[in-house]
């Protein structure tokens, strides 16, 4: 029925139009649908009807006139509020006093063609097609339209060079902005760059990172969707597929269906115009694809005509940005008057009386009919209509040079750049609150309300406000949400998951799949020492020095300190067995001290035997240095003591070794040799080949000396304590020196093994400086490759293993002579085997 109404009062006012025609150009005339006259007049270019059919272009005949067909709804409700604005300027006593605003309003049929058309009839108007009016003030003084970008971009390049300012109510095309190409455009609606931004935000605020984006293949799809995915890319968001159709391109809308049925993303983002939009949601329907969360543009979010139960189906739940609400006062009862007027040519009675108290007795069965206006609260973008209409009689008005209730100039001619110019100053507030002006660019800031697509309780379809952008608030206030009140795709009560890859979470980093975008990615554990505490990290973090990943690796904590400590099982063995060895010695010593008299005890030099196992005592406490976390001191103390120590005893050793040879000299007839070597020079010897080690160590520790130090490169995972050497030099001076020694004592016992004497201890001080030197001699490998606190081990093993080789070497075979052969312990039987024959 309303479709009917449309026709009905379309068809009034054309032959109403026709009426008056003055002359014809080229061929059959181009008569406004809409309008009326008055003392200036206004353009009008609506897409009325939305469909266009075109004759054939063969050549052989003369073409025929556009046929346009299926009225758009839409459209002409703004037609209708573009009359209503200005019959209300008309009556106003304030606004254009005295002065009758007239207007004509064209049909583009949605059509580029179409629209040029229009666009040429409203630009030259009747009397300059009869060659009445080829100069002078111009038939009119602005245009408002057209509703697309793609037709309002025709219109303005059209009537550029003719400086004709346009009024776009709904053209948001950013390309319009251009104040270059487009110096005389205005509107009433912010440019898409900003919907797109909102659209790019809340897609981001949900979380989906994964989207599909379908747009028409106009100036405003192509436009918008390019800054969308700009804006989408600069926050991480991607792409699955952007395509693109027009609609009359029935077989491409097909093949974008499709696509978006195999895609994997379940949310599409459709920057698609009005008219475009209902052929893709029709298509959608026929291959009933549902569970997909639609991101609608302002263009189509509030088609309610769209909504059919099969279509609901596949639309519930959508989102998009639309125009804030508003209601103009009187616009109802206006449309109304209108139909009954055009349709049973009776009015109301009375203008206070109700709408519908109607003197119209002979249709009060139609009645039912009061309802048909019920879409009018939904016409958003209307308002932009009535502000735009507006917007140019305050124009006019300030040209004019206007005064309240005494009339305006009307001699002045007006000429359209004034209008331009006077537009770029408007600045006022219209009935519904809104305030009216425009930026640099011909716009005004864009105020968007949330909409969501739900059913009510009684079946009933209504566009819910779930929040609000409002860009002419700070960043962090321009948008408000509320989720609860959300229906999701499929009267779902979450948010649906759209995402390439799922979430990696922490302790795992992102790793791009190869040529797929960035939102397609692998999970990759972060390598051990490298963290990562957040979800969807990019990089894993690397911990600092001291510190090494958890075995989640999802924090950094404190390394494991490792050293050699008493308390452990490799601790407490090493020192049992140090111990163990002080004992034993103690126990030789005591054992020597309570047989100092006896004949095997003085034999074998009681003093450096005494001093002997003095220095071996020493050396099995100084490994207890080795043991423990390394401080200052005992870096210092561990190494000098260990070569004092070890120099001391080996010097023992060595005089031992000296006076076995030097006893066989002095037995020789003649020699005197035991006088060069008496108790005085054995002592002086051993002092003086420890004081050079003595010197030895104490220019280390002057110039480079052995400090705690945490070693980090050896194990990344842990922090080994240990004493740094200082000065290698020192360290290996120090072996070197021991080493040399104990070389030297070897050869010395080496060659007197074989003197025939029963006291002789040549044989068992080389086989304990062949056991001492085959120790140290594998230490060093084995010191150079163990790791960690296993290299303290191995130098205390080596300590240990050398000590108890000249303990055990160079004091068994006394003691058990001592213990269990006393009968051996007498001097006879020493001497025994020493008397020389010619003695």
């Amino acid at each position: 029925m309303l479709i009917f109404f449309c026709k009905l009062l379309l068809f009034h006012h054309f032959h109403a139009t026709a009426e008056n025609t003055l002359c014809q150009m080229m061929g059959d005339p181009k008569y406004p649908l809409l309008s009326k006259d008055g003392d200036i007049t206004i353009g009008g270019l609506f897409a009325i009807h939305k469909q266009e059919t075109l004759s054939s272009f063969e050549f052989k005949q003369k073409p025929q006139l556009l046929y346009c067909s299926s009225v758009n709804l839409r459209d002409f409700r703004m037609a209708q509020i573009m009359a209503f604005a200005t019959e209300e300027i008309n009556r106003s006593e304030t606004l254009l006093p005295n002065v009758s605003i007239g207007y004509k309003i064209y049909d583009t049929c949605g059509s580029r063609m179409s629209s040029m058309s229009a666009t040429m009839a409203v630009m030259n108007g009747r009397e300059f097609a009869a060659g009445n009016r080829c100069n002078g003030q111009p038939p009119i003084h602005a245009i408002i339209g057209d509703t697309e970008s793609s037709t309002t971009v025709i219109l303005s390049r059209t009537t550029g060079p003719f400086k004709i300012p346009v009024i776009s109510p709904l053209a948001a095309c950013e390309c319009l902005s251009n104040r270059k190409d487009f110096p005389s455009f205005f509107r009433t609606i912010a440019s898409d760059y900003h919907y797109s931004e909102a659209l790019a935000y809340i897609v981001k605020h949900f979380g989906w990172t994964w989207v599909g984006a379908v747009n028409s293949d106009n100036d405003y799809g192509n436009y918008g969707m390019a800054t969308f995915l700009k804006i989408a890319q600069e926050e991480g968001i991607c792409v699955e597929y952007s395509e693109r159709f027009y609609r009359t391109e029935p077989e491409k809308i097909k093949k974008v269906v499709d696509i978006i049925k195999q895609g994997t993303a379940k949310v599409i983002v459709a920057f698609v115009s009005f008219l475009d939009m209902g052929l893709l949601i029709e298509q959608l329907s026929i291959q009933n694809i549902t569970g997909i969360q639609m991101i609608g543009s302002e263009a189509w979010i509030t088609a309610k005509n769209f909504i059919t139960p099969n279509s609901f189906r596949v639309m519930r739940g959508s989102l998009g940005f639309a125009v804030r609400k508003v209601n103009i006062e009187g616009f109802a009862n206006y449309v109304m008057k209108a139909f009954w007027d055009t349709a049973f040519q009776c009015s109301q009675t009375d203008e206070k009386l109700s709408l519908y108290e109607i003197n119209c007795t002979q249709h009060q069965d139609l009645l039912v009919l009061k309802n048909y206006n019920g879409d009018v609260p939904e016409q958003r973008y209307s308002s932009n209509v009535y502000k735009a209409v507006y917007a140019v009689a305050y124009a006019l008005h300030s040209l004019l040079k206007c005064k309240e209730q005494e009339g305006c100039e009307r001699d002045l001619t007006i000429q359209p750049q004034q209008v331009v110019e006077a537009l770029k100053k408007v600045n006022f507030t219209v009935k519904t609150g809104d305030h009216v002006w425009f930026n640099s660019t011909g716009e005004t800031l864009p105020q968007y309300e949330l909409l969501n697509w739900q059913q009510d309780s009684d079946g009933s379809i209504q566009f819910k406000a779930v929040g609000y952008y409002d860009a002419s608030l700070p960043p962090d206030q321009r948008f408000v949400l509320n989720t609860e009140n959300i229906i999701w795709a499929g009267e779902q009560q979450e948010k649906p998951r759209s995402v390439c890859s799922e979430s990696c979470p922490p302790g795992t980093r992102k790793a791009a799949q190869k040529g797929r975008p960035v939102c397609c990615y692998d999970c990759i554990t972060c390598a051990d020492g490298e963290i990562s505490n957040e979800t969807d990290s990019n990089n894993c973090q690397q911990c600092p020095g001291e510190y090494w990943s958890n075995t989640e690796n999802t924090e950094c904590v404190l390394k494991t300190v490792e050293f050699l400590s008493f308390t452990e099982v490799m601790g407490i063995v090493l020192v049992f067995f140090s111990l163990f060895g002080v004992g034993i010695t103690l126990l030789v010593a005591i054992l020597f001290y309570s047989k100092k008299d006896t004949p095997i005890v003085k034999a074998n030099n009681s003093e450096l035997s005494f001093l002997l196992l003095f220095s071996l005592t020493l050396c099995f406490l100084c490994s207890l240095t080795f043991i423990g976390r390394p401080t200052e001191w005992s870096c210092m103390l561990r190494h000098t003591a260990f070569g004092i120590t070890f120099v001391l005893c080996i010097s023992c050793v060595l005089g031992k070794t000296i006076v076995v040879l030097m006893a066989f000299k002095a037995t020789l007839p003649g020699s005197n040799v035991m006088k060069w070597f008496g108790p005085v020079q054995q002592r002086l010897s051993v002092f003086a080949f420890t004081l050079i080690q003595v010197l030895i160590c104490v220019l280390w520790l002057t110039i480079s000396p052995p400090f705690p130090y945490k070693n980090m490169k050896h194990y990344k995972e842990k922090i080994i304590l240990e004493c740094s050497l200082g000065s290698t030099i020192g360290f290996w001076a120090v072996l070197g020196y021991i080493g040399l020694l104990a070389v030297l004592c070897f050869i010395l016992a080496f060659l007197a093994r074989t003197l025939p004497d029963n006291f002789n201890e040549a044989k068992f001080i080389t086989f304990s400086m062949l056991i001492f030197c085959a120790v140290w001699i594998t230490f060093i490998p084995s010191y150079v490759s163990s790791p960690g606190k296993f290299t303290v081990a191995v130098e205390i093993f080596a300590i240990l293993a050398s000590s108890f080789g000249l303990l055990f070497c160079l004091f068994t075979p006394k003691c058990y002579i001592i213990l269990f052969r006393p009968e051996q312990n007498t001097k006879e039987n020493l001497l025994g085997k020493t008397q020389i024959k010619s003695y």
